[in-house]
């Protein structure tokens, strides 16, 4: 497995950061691996993974680039630079374009594990990569963003309100579940790799959520010393809820609108992240959960500035005693 070595004060001054660049880089994995793993992903993939495939039957180097930067367990270095909140997309995305070629040769000599293929011997690579990135977020991110912005504000929400609640200890297990891990002795374990440990301590470290599931919505990067993020899936339950039918039984009991939302309530969540993930207009949501306050099935309370709403006792039970 994969750790990092880290002091009581970076873990401290970590935060959560939203990155319109990972954002795109996990959308790009989906392209690349073509298959949706919840009905919002498979809609996506219906509407842009066509183009996408038409672009690099178009530019067959490019294409080599993204299997070769991909790779079989190590992304190249060069094409997930670590965006902060100080940095626009366009920014990361010139350091990208501004990598030497022969650094990006080596980085994609490590993703593949081997020699880089005859096709990939040249020095555009940086280009063809910035070019591909700048093609993601325009077409398939950008229309978007605004939406999953809000949905991955609610997501780290409700991680900061577990840190007050379980400590970091439960949020870290929690990002990646099986491969992120606190591990004690101030050791952070970020993924399965057998590689060597990394000391971090006093560097800038960042957790990065983004809307992708599974394994294309998780890995980690650097920019060595100074800062280390590791980007993981935002709550399934917040990505995969448009297109997942709430069962008829609880509709039927509920409203379909009213028993979305206490569906959604897994994880706490305030009004106006409801709003932005189920669609629902703002009044419609605050009646639905006067509701479901009324009947007992919701609880609120107060984290900093946010009020949230998550699932009683009594929630769980009409949840799950209607198969979600």
């Amino acid at each position: 497995m994969g750790w990092w070595q880290l002091n009581a004060d970076t873990l401290a001054r970590s935060r959560f950061v939203l990155s319109s660049f990972a954002e795109t880089f996990a959308s790009l994995k989906l392209l690349h691996a073509g298959v949706g793993g919840h009905p919002g992903e498979q809609l996506w993939l219906r509407d842009h993974l066509p183009g996408y495939r038409r672009l690099l039957a178009a530019e067959p180097v490019t294409g080599e680039l993204v299997r070769a930067g991909l790779g079989r367990s190590w992304i190249a270095d060069f094409l997930c630079p670590t965006q902060t909140d100080r940095e626009s997309f366009a920014e990361t995305v010139a350091r990208v374009r501004t990598t030497p070629p022969a650094a990006a040769r080596a980085n994609l000599t490590v993703s593949l594990a081997g020699p880089l293929p005859a096709a990939l011997e040249r020095d555009d690579l940086p280009e063809r990569a910035a070019r591909l990135l700048e093609y993601v977020w325009e077409e398939t991110v950008r229309p978007y963003w605004a939406r999953r912005r809000r949905v991955l504000e609610a997501d780290v929400v409700a991680r900061t309100a577990q840190v007050s609640q379980g400590g970091w200890a439960a949020v870290l297990d929690a990002l990646r579940p099986g491969r992120t891990r606190w591990l004690g002795e101030n050791r952070l374990q970020v993924n399965l790799h057998e590689y060597p440990p990394r000391e971090i301590s006093g560097a800038e470290l960042l957790f990065v959520p983004v809307t992708a599931s599974g394994a294309n919505g998780g890995w980690v990067s650097w920019e060595e010393p100074d800062r280390y993020a590791i980007v993981y899936p935002c709550a399934g339950a917040l990505t995969g809820h448009r297109g997942r039918p709430v069962p008829a039984a609880l509709g039927a009991l509920l409203g379909a609108a009213r028993a979305g939302v206490l569906v959604l309530l897994s994880s706490p969540m305030s009004t106006s992240q409801l709003t932005a993930v189920t669609g629902q207009g703002l009044g419609s949501v605050g009646r639905h959960l006067k509701v479901l306050l009324d009947a007992g099935l919701v609880e609120r309370r107060r984290a900093g500035r946010s009020v949230l709403y998550s699932r009683t006792a009594a929630g769980e039970v009409v949840v799950k005693a209607a198969g979600v």
